[in-house]
């Protein structure tokens, strides 16, 4: 599946993003939702960045609330829920740089279909989940076997459960962009 949102839109979910997480570090109301050119409503994950090291991830598989209310939502639980973090402070806003992955229906997939880079799985076995979105294979140099090795880690699941039959696995496309990736090039 190819799917995308107009780069007004990208620019204006980030936006938005930052200033649904500065109005609940100020205690104030959530900033109402822009206006965008696209009725797309999908799931999505909000990823937060200090320094390039990873500050908080949360996100939703699908979803059918309006985009912006789902960006809003994850952005929230990004800074706020991730148990691997302590809680965004105010003094790190300004240091964090926001990623969006806007993610296509889940659909089954064989392990030899999986293309790196192209795929972001989710594996479901034993009364354990975990996913792992498109691009982290990609930032790791991972192959296929690895990032399907990491998956089973990631749902706390014994290395190579994905050859299992009990394992059920699913494939989905993530469109990614992020604050630094909109920014005109330095140089």
């Amino acid at each position: 599946m190819k799917f995308s949102i107009d780069i007004d839109d990208q620019k204006a979910l980030l936006k938005y993003a930052r200033k649904v997480i500065q109005a609940a570090l100020e205690h104030e109301p959530e900033p109402e939702p822009p206006e965008l050119s696209t009725t797309l409503r999908c799931g999505a994950f909000v990823t937060l960045r200090e320094d390039a090291s990873l500050r908080g991830c949360i996100g939703r598989m699908q979803s059918n609330d309006p985009l912006a209310r789902t960006i809003a939502e994850m952005a929230l639980a990004a800074a706020f829920e991730d148990p691997r973090f302590t809680s965004v402070a105010a003094e790190e806003l300004p240091r964090l740089e926001i990623e969006i992955t806007l993610l296509s229906p889940l659909k089954p997939i064989l392990p030899e279909q999986v293309v790196v880079g192209k795929h972001g799985l989710l594996i479901s076995a034993l009364g354990r989940s975990g996913v792992l979105l498109p691009q982290v294979p990609t930032e790791y140099g991972w192959d296929r076997e690895t990032f399907l090795e990491q998956l089973c880690r990631k749902a706390g699941l014994a290395a190579g459960t994905w050859k299992s039959s009990l394992a059920q696995l699913y494939g989905f496309e993530g469109f990614v962009f992020s604050e630094s990736s909109l920014s005109p090039a330095e140089g």
